[in-house]
């Protein structure tokens, strides 16, 4: 009887193994593929001072300040390094520009991408996108070819886009003229992608190359209905994408693709319940196609989908990301994410004891789940953060409707604020002036705090609803909807 259990241990360290040797392979091809930190050197003009930021991408795709220089006066040079281990890569150079002594400060920013070559730019905040005001050293590579091919680009994509708007909108699908019409434009489609397949290959050896594969033309039913060409564009969207380039994650232009590949599905979705369905088949189809590529992108679409679903509770999302993370070959960033939200989808059901909590309110009296009285029907655990706008709309809605006299006796609410930081804090602190009535807690450690870990809070909003007798979960709502059908 021993025998199974051995041999599972033994893959599962095996995996573990694999995952480390993975890992260490991709620290070492980021590393080959840059050896030292670039220096970017900024000429500051046309303000009379401003604060330089050079923001880098991120794994979730949001772009965080690495460095932050503040004080440069109009006139002056000053020298910024890009830390080896963020290259290659697209960048933001932030701007908090004032005009004179007394202005405000007020921002601008610029994209850049960098390689593998020191860069120079010549800037003036304000203008700081124009080409006549703002300029790179004369032999800089990167952001010169991007320019050029977008240019280039516009132009070929634009003669394309005009047929097929006229296509999408004549009205007789069938006459000779139309059936022409789609000859051409497939002829036109063709020549495109293969114009662009060429620059890639052109420029292979600058990194801008890897953003060429997004601007590839999927096939589309032009002769079908809407649906049609939206099941069309979903069958075909991957086309011409080489998901074994692992500088695709480098790019903040893949999470875009993606949103577009997503919001097809949406498009499909007519009713909460079909959006529910599609959208764990989107996810399965995207992620089998990424586990054919490196197992760095492979790892990044799964992450994609788990933040999708973690914040839209698309709990049948959720599951079907489960064998992928017990594949070696997937390098997740979000393993353990997902593997306590699923977790979290067994313990917090129906009927389950709603595990106890203890911690101090902002009297700094201590607050025990177990001993709190309400005369209310129901019990709602709402978590929340002031920094996140997804939970403000939330608040916004659900505090006036819970204050109707029909529901205010009926439902109690206990709110959990998951705010950690020095912006974040005051923000509650003021918010709950505004919510009286409610019962407000706020766990220091935010999403690493005992209370999120023993609810399996990963991201908010989060809604709990309780019955305050027993202390059975009775429902785990997603929506306002959805909580307003569990109370009637």
């Amino acid at each position: 009887m021993t025998i199974p259990y051995l041999k599972t241990k033994t893959m599962r360290i095996t995996g573990i193994i694999t995952i480390v040797v993975l890992q260490m392979l991709t620290l070492s091809f980021f590393a080959s593929a840059q050896t030292k930190d670039l220096t970017l050197t900024l000429h500051l003009r046309g303000v009379y001072e401003s604060k330089i930021s050079l923001l880098a991408l991120t794994i979730s795709k949001t772009f965080k300040p690495i460095v932050e220089v503040p004080g440069i006066k109009d006139g002056e040079t000053t020298k910024i390094t890009i830390p080896k281990d963020k290259l290659p890569g697209e960048f933001v150079i932030r701007f908090d520009y004032k005009e004179n002594e007394s202005s405000t400060p007020y921002p601008s920013e610029k994209n850049i991408f960098a390689y593998q070559q020191d860069l120079e730019l010549w800037v003036s905040p304000k203008y700081c996108n124009n080409g006549d005001s703002t300029r790179f050293q004369p032999d800089e590579l990167e952001n010169a070819t991007f320019v050029k091919f977008s240019k280039e680009n516009g132009r070929q994509k634009e003669k394309i886009g005009l047929l097929q708007n006229f296509l999408m909108n004549y009205d007789d699908a069938e006459s000779k003229f139309y059936l022409q019409g789609i000859k051409e434009y497939e002829q036109r489609r063709d020549a495109y992608n293969q114009w662009l397949t060429a620059r890639a290959l052109e420029d292979k050896d600058l990194f801008v190359s890897n953003l060429y594969h997004f601007q590839y033309i999927p096939r589309i039913a032009l002769r079908g209905s809407e649906t049609d060409r939206i099941h069309s564009l979903i069958d075909h969207y991957f086309d011409g994408m080489d998901f074994k380039d692992p500088l695709l994650i480098k790019t903040a232009e893949l999470n875009k693709w993606m949103d577009g590949y997503v919001n097809l599905y949406g498009q499909l979705s007519t009713t909460t319940a079909l959006r529910d369905s599609l959208f764990p088949l989107a996810g399965k189809t995207a992620i089998e196609k990424a586990k054919q590529g490196h197992p760095l992108v492979y790892g990044w679409m799964v992450d994609y989908f788990f933040r999708g679903y973690e914040s839209n509770g698309i709990t049948a999302g959720m599951k079907i990301l489960e064998p992928y993370t017990n594949d070696p070959n997937c390098l997740t960033s979000k393993r353990q994410e997902i593997e306590r939200r699923l977790k979290g989808m067994e313990t917090l059901v129906a009927g389950s004891i709603a595990p106890d909590i203890s911690m101090k309110d902002p009297a700094g009296n201590l607050f025990e789940l177990n001993k709190f009285k309400t005369s209310g029907k129901y019990l709602l655990l709402l978590f929340w953060s002031a920094g996140c706008s997804h939970c403000m709309e939330t608040v916004d809605a659900l505090y006036p409707w819970q204050q109707q006299p029909e529901l205010k006796d009926s439902i109690s609410v206990l709110a959990i604020s998951l705010d950690e930081t020095d912006t974040e804090i005051p923000a509650w602190e003021k918010k709950i002036k505004e919510l009286g009535g409610w019962k407000h807690l706020r766990a220091a450690e935010g999403v690493r705090s005992k209370v999120a870990a023993d609810y399996y809070v990963l991201a908010t909003p989060v809604m709990v609803v309780l019955d305050p007798n027993t202390r059975k979960i009775i429902a785990t709502p997603n929506t306002l909807n959805e909580l307003l059908k569990v109370l009637q």
